[in-house]
C-alpha cells in the first residue's frame, strides 16, 4: 500500500508527463490493429496528431466494431484478446451498451483502482479496523455471451465480470460467496444476501446507493431493528459510485446513526475506474491518472458538435462544465462516455461528476443538468425535513391554452412537513443556481411552477422491475428531456393493480 502511494504522489508530481505517455503508449500497442491501420496509428507522434487524425467518437460509431469483437473476431479495436464485455444499462439511452474489458483494463484500472481505493481509505483512517472482517459487494450478474457462445465470451454488469475475475486471496475478505453475489434473479438474491451477510462480521459496504439501501432494509426487517450496527456494530465505511450520494446521505446517517461511520466516493464505471476521493469529509475525487485512460475534455456548450473542440489535463480551467473524453486500453478511442465532470482542483486534478451529456432537462432552453436538481433538492429537504429515497424529472411541454414547466415523480423515505412549500423551495433554489431556469421561470413566462408527485414506497422499484431494470449497474433516470420515462411511472401509478 505504502508503495503505491508513493506512485500516486508521483502523477501527482508529474500529471501532464504522465498522461503524455500514456497516450504514445496507447497508439504504439494498438498500431497493428485493424482500428489503429485505418488511422494510421504508425504516423502519429504527439498529442496533435492523434488529435487531428482520430475522430471523436460516439458508442454508436463504435458500435460496428464492438459488435465484431462481440462475434469472435480479435486485434479490432485493441490488440489483446477481448472476451470480456460490460453491459451499460440504457441510462442515456433504451439499448443496453456492451464495452469491451481487455485484460489490461482489469489489472491496470479496474482492479488497480479497487486496490487504490483501500490504499487511500487506509493512509487516511491508520487505525482502521475495516480488515477485521468482511467486505459486503452487491454486484450483478453475467452470462454466456449469446452474440458468439462458442468463444468463451461473456457479458455482464461491471461489477459481474470484476468480481467474476478477482484473485481467490480477494474472495476471503468479502460476502457473500460468489454463486449468491452474482445471481441473476434479483429478488432472489436481496433475500438471499440478507440472510447470508446477517450473520456476518461485515465492516465495510461497497455498491450502488439505491440497491445498498434495499438490502439494509431487508437486513433491518429480517433482524427486527431500526438500527444496521445492532447486526454489524463493526461497519466503518461504505464505498460508493455509479449515482450521486447527495439525495441519499440523510437516508444512510438515519440507517446507520454513527458519527464515526465513514463513505468514501468513487468514479467508475463500465468505460473504467476515473476517480477516488483522497480527503475524508470530502464530496470530490482525485484524478487518477495511470490506469490506461487518456483524458479529453469537450467544452459543455460543444459537447453536442460533430467536430468539437478538445483539451487535454494542462488546458482544463476550475469550476467549468466539461463533457469526458476517453482513450482506453480497452480499445475505446477517443470516446464520449456521456459524463459532464468540473475540476474543483487542478493541483491536484480534483473533479466532481456533474451530469450527463443525455441526462438533463432543456426542452425550453433552461439548461437544467442533475448537479442543479441534487442542490436544490438538498436544500428543500433541509427546510422541509425530508428524506428523499428516489427520483426523476421531465418538461410538461406547451400547450393550447397552457405555459410549459417541469413536472416531478419524487418518492420519501420521510415525506416533508409541506408538499407546497417543498415544491416551492425547490422551484427557488433552481432560480438560484440556474439562471437559465431562472430566465424561462420570470412572471412565469415560458415556465411555470413545477409539480411535484409524492408517490409510495417502492414505487420506484416496482417501475424498475416491470422494465427489466433491477440490480446491478441499473440507475434511476434522474432528469429527461422527453417525457418517456415519468409518462410510464405514471401510468404505473394510475393504474389499477392486478
Amino acid at each position: 500500500m505504502k508503495k503505491r502511494i508513493h506512485d500516486i504522489e508521483l502523477f501527482l508530481k508529474y500529471p501532464h508527463e504522465v498522461q503524455r505517455e500514456l497516450q504514445k503508449k496507447l497508439v504504439t500497442e494498438a498500431k497493428h490493429t485493424e482500428f489503429g491501420k485505418k488511422y494510421g496509428f504508425k504516423d502519429i507522434s504527439n498529442y496533435d496528431d492523434f488529435k487531428n487524425t482520430v475522430p471523436v467518437h460516439s458508442y454508436e460509431q463504435l458500435f460496428p466494431y464492438i459488435e465484431r469483437l462481440m462475434k469472435g473476431e480479435q486485434n479490432i479495436l485493441w490488440p489483446s484478446e477481448v472476451t470480456w464485455f460490460a453491459k451499460s444499462s440504457g441510462t442515456t439511452n433504451a439499448r443496453s451498451k456492451f464495452i469491451p474489458v481487455s485484460q489490461e483494463a482489469l489489472e491496470d484500472c479496474h482492479f488497480k483502482g479497487g486496490k487504490d481505493l483501500i490504499s487511500i481509505y487506509v493512509n487516511n483512517n491508520p487505525e482502521t479496523r475495516m480488515f477485521t472482517g468482511k467486505g459486503l459487494t452487491i454486484g450483478g450478474s453475467h452470462q454466456i455471451n449469446e452474440f458468439s457462445p462458442d468463444s468463451n465470451s461473456y457479458y455482464g454488469d461491471v461489477s459481474a465480470v470484476i468480481m467474476k475475475n478477482l484473485p481467490i486471496w480477494a474472495q476471503f475478505i468479502r460476502t457473500p460467496k460468489l454463486e449468491v453475489a452474482l445471481m441473476d434473479k434479483w429478488e432472489e438474491k436481496i433475500e438471499k444476501m440478507a440472510h447470508i451477510t446477517s450473520e456476518e462480521n461485515v465492516t465495510n459496504l461497497v455498491g450502488v446507493p439505491t440497491w445498498t439501501i434495499l438490502l439494509i432494509q431487508k437486513v433491518l426487517a429480517l433482524k427486527g431493528t431500526d438500527n444496521i450496527l445492532d447486526v454489524w456494530p463493526n461497519l466503518e465505511v461504505f464505498f460508493h459510485g455509479a449515482v450521486s450520494f447527495t439525495p441519499y446521505r440523510e437516508l444512510f446517517k438515519k440507517l446507520i446513526p454513527s458519527a464515526e461511520m465513514n463513505y468514501w466516493e468513487t468514479y467508475n464505471a463500465s468505460e473504467g475506474f476515473f476517480g477516488i476521493q483522497d480527503l475524508p469529509n470530502s464530496d470530490d475525487m482525485l484524478l487518477m491518472l495511470d490506469y490506461g485512460i487518456f483524458y479529453e475534455f469537450i467544452p459543455y456548450d460543444q459537447h453536442g458538435e460533430e467536430h468539437p473542440e478538445t483539451l487535454t489535463l494542462d488546458q482544463v480551467e476550475l469550476g467549468k462544465n466539461y463533457a469526458l473524453l476517453i482513450t482506453t486500453n480497452a480499445g475505446l478511442w477517443r470516446y464520449k462516455i456521456g459524463d459532464t465532470i468540473k475540476f474543483t482542483s487542478l493541483s491536484p486534478y480534483r473533479i466532481k461528476i456533474s451530469g450527463r451529456t443525455k441526462h438533463f432537462i432543456n426542452a425550453f432552453g433552461e439548461e437544467l443538468i442533475i448537479e442543479n436538481a441534487e442542490k436544490a433538492i438538498t436544500v428543500a429537504c433541509e427546510h422541509t425535513g425530508a428524506i428523499i429515497d428516489n427520483y426523476t424529472a421531465a418538461p410538461v411541454y406547451f400547450d393550447e391554452g397552457s405555459k410549459g414547466g417541469h413536472e416531478w415523480v419524487i418518492e420519501f423515505k420521510q415525506s416533508p412537513s409541506s408538499l407546497a412549500s417543498f415544491t416551492q423551495l425547490l422551484d427557488e433554489n433552481l432560480r438560484k443556481i440556474n439562471s437559465d431556469y431562472d430566465a424561462k421561470r420570470y412572471k412565469d413566462m415560458a415556465l411555470v411552477m413545477p409539480v411535484v408527485h409524492d408517490v409510495p414506497e417502492g414505487t420506484f422499484y416496482n417501475w424498475m422491475k416491470k422494465r427489466g431494470k433491477l440490480g446491478g449497474q441499473n440507475k434511476v433516470p434522474r432528469l429527461s428531456n422527453n417525457r418517456e420515462h415519468i409518462d410510464s411511472l405514471l401510468e404505473m401509478i394510475s393504474s389499477p393493480q392486478v
